[in-house]
């Protein structure tokens, strides 16, 4: 695990300060190896202190990945917010941004879609993820309204544009959308491919 800089606690929001420190340390080694103990050490608290506010580490991760989808829908919601001419371009700078986010935050991104971050048994992280597809569904829902996409039933054309981004966003943090392979420009042309088969053609 390489190293990051210890945050000795002093006072305040103890909670906050163990999840600012293991976001931390995510983003430092992209992996979620570390322990409680660890995390409080480098919180600057007794190896008993995180204890107060979870129950083990999986809880911890669990905090982690619903923080993850929290700002992964406020990334979404952002693109979505801009002056766009058409429904198919707000969805194509929404489907980067998701994207982007992912090449930015890759541990964390990865943590949220691992068996670690459970979301049958943390019903605060389940909602965090249903709200950020939700987004998506607003937006198809959107342009099946205006006529930018085909009249198909809504979760499926969720499920083919998530199934894209999401894997679009792993093949891009594993270093595996490589020119050789998919072109120079892989991204736009993928989703220019998705968009083609969405979009009503009469």
């Amino acid at each position: 695990m390489s190293e990051t800089k210890d945050r000795p606690y002093h006072h305040g929001d103890l909670r906050r300060a163990l999840i600012d420190t293991a976001l931390a340390m995510l983003a430092a080694d992209q992996n979620w190896t570390f322990t409680l103990r660890e995390v409080a050490r480098r919180t600057g608290v007794s190896h008993a202190a995180p204890y107060k506010h979870f129950r083990d580490r999986e809880e911890l991760l669990r905090e982690l990945a619903r923080i993850g989808f929290v700002r992964l829908g406020e990334t979404m919601q952002e693109a979505m917010s801009l002056d766009l001419p058409s429904t198919r371009a707000q969805f194509t700078v929404t489907a980067q941004a998701c994207i982007e986010f992912a090449c930015q935050n890759p541990g964390l991104y990865r943590l949220m879609f691992s068996s670690d971050a459970d979301k049958t048994i943390d019903p605060q992280l389940h909602d965090a993820a249903m709200d950020t597809f939700g987004i998506l569904l607003e937006l198809l829902q959107k342009g099946e309204e205006d006529g930018s996409f085909r009249p198909v039933a809504i979760r499926a054309l969720a499920a083919a544009s998530w199934a894209q981004v999401h894997g679009l966003a792993m093949l891009a943090i594993s270093n595996q959308l490589l020119e050789e392979k998919v072109g120079p420009a892989p991204v736009p042309a993928a989703l220019d491919v998705l968009l083609d088969g969405m979009c009503d053609s009469v």
